[in-house]
């Protein structure tokens, strides 16, 4: 065993491998936009359906970058408490291809508490979702489905006629990430065993990893246009953290496991129509 193996066995030994094998790379920051319609029928009292398509927009507003197409359904179980469940299809678009990419498709389940205090409203919100990946991937760099859980506070004003501003911070978190058993030694990925391949998904441990990808904060406003009608406007900061898996597709070879960070600035807008 020649010496940057015998290093590399050392320093698994010692370190924990997913610290070891994880190199960091600063995203340039982007600015985006996102645009929705939202449809909320009331079938009855405090059960609501809903159906939102969403456009967003990526790289500095330059390039079309996906659709967002949502049903939900909400129901109030309690004057401060809403369950809700939905699905979603997400249909990318590669700007460099000029053509849609595989479609995903995503369930959510959320619990919602409020309590008002005077004109003010305070909220707490979580939701788990799953997201499914169709067509041909490789299964060594991400996990299928993706599961997450997105954390919610929100404050919200609503002491003045028709508008209603807020607030609130998120907070995402992967709850399957690819535990990675493999160390850096700044050229290659090696095993505490000293060896670079082996059966297929030799660097992968498990997918039980926990770590936060997203950290979000958010400035709008709710505009009551009519009795049946609002637009939210929207600012939004999203800090994003995702650990990113470049490996073959036989799963012999990891060639590299980074955190890529940086932020991305949303514009955005939705129209509601209830009924």
């Amino acid at each position: 065993m020649n010496l940057h193996r015998i290093i590399s066995t050392v320093a698994v030994l010692l370190l924990p491998a997913t610290l070891l094998a994880q190199t960091t790379e600063t995203l340039d920051a982007e600015f985006g936009a996102r645009i929705a319609v939202n449809i909320d029928k009331k079938l009855s009292r405090g059960l609501h359906l809903s159906i939102e398509e969403e456009l967003r927009m990526d790289q500095n507003l330059s390039t079309f970058d996906r659709f967002h197409t949502t049903v939900a359904v909400t129901y109030k179980v309690h004057p401060n408490v809403k369950l809700g469940a939905g699905y979603a299809m997400i249909n990318p678009y590669s700007s460099s291809d000029g053509a849609f990419k595989s479609s995903r498709h995503r369930l959510m389940l959320d619990a919602t508490g409020s309590l008002r205090f005077g004109d003010w409203r305070l909220s707490l919100k979580e939701r788990l979702q799953c997201t499914f990946r169709t067509g041909s991937f490789n299964a060594y760099q991400t996990s299928q489905p993706l599961v997450g859980l997105k954390s919610r506070i929100k404050v919200q004003y609503k002491g003045w006629r028709r508008w209603e501003p807020y607030a609130y911070v998120e907070m995402r978190n992967v709850l399957n990430a690819p535990v990675i058993k493999a160390v850096y030694d700044g050229t290659y990925y090696y095993t505490a065993s000293g060896s670079q391949y082996g059966d297929a998904g030799w660097f992968i441990d498990s997918h039980t990893g926990l770590y936060t990808n997203r950290l979000r904060g958010s400035l709008g406003v709710d505009y009551r246009v009519s009795k049946a009608s609002s637009i939210t406007l929207y600012l939004m900061a999203d800090y994003v953290m995702d650990k990113e898996i470049d490996a073959n597709s036989e799963g012999t070879k990891l060639k590299s496991y980074t955190l890529q960070r940086g932020f991305i600035g949303w514009l955005g807008a939705t129209y509601t129509y209830s009924f």
